[in-house]
């Protein structure tokens, strides 16, 4: 089963990112976006969710599925984009930390917190995902 779960990771904001202060994704139309979904998710819930939790629980969401073991192992038998592909850090100017056990909480791109975890050694430092290729 292939995972999307980091450790003692923090996902900085893309290099081409739009933004220069963290906007909330806003709902367009009857659905939520997957990047609202997210964003949701996670900020209502600071390190209580993994990458794998976040990802399976909007799939089953957006597809009205049965969150069951056999959605789960059909959902990850093939690989599936990290949350360095996600809108949060890409657009909308969201960092990602993820814990120890590979809970994540969100932080603004012109915080405080997001400047410490940036400089923080002990973390292993990705980039979101750019916008447009070189």
């Amino acid at each position: 089963m292939h995972t999307t779960n980091y450790y003692n990771t923090f996902i900085e904001v893309s290099e081409d990112c739009p933004v220069f202060e963290s906007e909330i994704p806003q709902q367009k139309g009857d659905n939520k976006s997957v990047a609202l979904l997210q964003f949701e998710m996670i900020s209502h819930n600071p390190y209580k969710y993994t990458s794998d939790e976040v990802l399976f629980n909007i799939y089953v969401l957006r597809n009205n599925l049965s969150p069951n073991q056999k959605e789960k192992e059909k959902f990850f038998s093939k690989g599936q984009a990290c949350l360095r592909a996600s809108p949060l850090g890409k657009r909308y100017g969201w960092g990602i930390h993820f814990d120890e056990n590979g809970r994540m909480a969100l932080y603004n791109l012109d915080s405080p917190e997001y400047q410490k975890l940036k400089g923080d050694i002990s973390l292993t430092h990705l980039k979101a995902m750019r916008n447009k290729r070189r």
